[in-house]
């Protein structure tokens, strides 16, 4: 196995002729872990943590349909996705599959290429939908920090420090800091500009940054 990160997949079939099909057309961009006996998947499953899962529904003991049903029950495990690779070629039979929570549906004898195309187009699904869901994550935690700076903030009059939860005072920015993960970058304002440093210094700088935007650049 080279050092590039394959995603892990499940294949799961009683006929191992069709598991060895599908790691010589797949293994070489997939990590697939085989398995013959229905009632092992879901520990199995518990174990690999596979990105997605193709399931054949004809197994001696439990069917597939019921071993589907089975990982839409776990909440760890229900968002994996299943594609049905049967030869149950009927509509009711796909209907029934889509039912019990497969994303997808493809009969035997199949064509590897739809089995890649379709397995592509399910883990990249996956991948947004993860992605989607760790910056909906990070928003929710952004916006539990604005709360958290829209509540009564004791501030001094004077020095304008903050106080925090423990009783300590702290800058304006260093308290910003602690309760956002925010960064500062500093500058200062003309009026501050004027006051610290003279007129006639803060009349230079305002003519050098108007030069600066006529001719097209900024720096700042």
């Amino acid at each position: 196995m080279s050092d590039e990160y394959r995603p892990v997949m499940m294949a799961v079939d009683d006929n191992p002729v069709n598991l060895q099909l599908l790691v010589e057309a797949l293994g070489g961009k997939y990590e697939i872990v085989c398995c013959t006996e229905s009632h092992e998947v879901i520990n199995l499953v518990e174990k690999c943590r596979p990105e997605l899962i193709l399931l054949d529904i004809q197994m001696p003991g439990m069917s597939g349909y019921e071993v589907c049903q089975k990982l839409k029950e776990k909440e760890d495990l229900k968002d994996i996705p299943v594609i049905f690779l049967t030869a149950m070629s009927q509509l009711e039979d796909e209907i029934k599959g889509l039912e019990y929570g497969a994303v997808d549906y493809i009969t035997k004898p199949f064509d590897m290429r739809v089995v890649k195309i379709r397995v592509n187009t399910h883990l990249e699904l996956r991948l947004k939908s993860r992605m989607l869901q760790e910056r909906t994550k990070q928003l929710e935690e952004a916006l539990d920090d604005i709360r958290a700076l829209e509540e009564i903030i004791p501030i001094c009059m004077y020095c304008k420090k903050i106080r925090d939860d423990e009783g300590y005072w702290n800058q304006l920015e260093s308290y910003i800091s602690k309760k956002t993960g925010s960064n500062f970058s500093h500058g200062i304002c003309p009026d501050c500009l004027r006051q610290h440093f003279g007129d006639e210094m803060a009349d230079k700088i305002e003519k050098k940054k108007r030069m600066r935007e006529a001719s097209g650049e900024n720096h700042e």
